[in-house]
C-alpha cells in the first residue's frame, strides 16, 4: 500500500508539473489556462488524500501494535 500511494503521488507531482508549464499567465483564467489550473488543484488534492492516507494507515498500525 505504501509503494501504491508513492506511486500515485509522483504521477499527481509529474502532473502538477506538467500542467504548470500549460498556464498562460497573460491570461491564467481562460482557455486551456483554466483547464491546466483545475488539473493543478486536482492534482495537488490527489497528493493531500494520499498523504492522509499513509498517515492514517501509521496510525492504524501504531494501534495495532498496541493491542
Amino acid at each position: 500500500m505504501k509503494i501504491l500511494t508513492i506511486i500515485i503521488s509522483v504521477i499527481a507531482l509529474g502532473l502538477a508539473i506538467f500542467n504548470f508549464t500549460k498556464v498562460n499567465f497573460d491570461a491564467p483564467f481562460e482557455g486551456e489556462s483554466m483547464i491546466a489550473l483545475i488539473t493543478i488543484l486536482a492534482s495537488l488534492c490527489v497528493i493531500l488524500m494520499m498523504f492522509i492516507l499513509r498517515v492514517s494507515k501509521r496510525i492504524e498500525q501504531k494501534v495495532k501494535e498496541r493491542r
